[in-house]
């Protein structure tokens, strides 16, 4: 069997082979996926290669879900607050 460049391990492409494989499962075996990426290599590119390769599978199937979730907008980061945000000055009451 040929080793893909986007999957080298074969995760994805067994996840789709697997008859059943729930959401939960299919995230679980994306972040596996994920942690193989080289760091100097997109993820999202990589996603998107495997989409088009996998393009004939049913579009619900939870892995095709799994990886157009993967190509969404990271959302915004916000500051979660701190100790500033926490503790309140005390009051001067001379």
């Amino acid at each position: 069997m040929a080793q893909q460049p986007h999957d080298p391990k074969g995760l994805i492409r067994e996840a789709y082979r697997i008859e059943g494989i729930t959401a939960g499962e299919c995230r679980t075996i994306f972040l596996d996926w994920a942690l193989g990426v080289p760091t100097d290599s997109n993820m999202r590119d990589q996603a998107r290669a495997l989409l088009d390769q996998y393009a004939q599978m049913p579009a619900d199937h939870p892995m095709t879900i799994t990886l157009q979730a993967a190509l969404q907008a990271e959302p915004a980061a916000r500051r979660r607050g701190g100790r500033a945000a926490r503790v309140r000055p005390v009051a001067d009451n001379s």
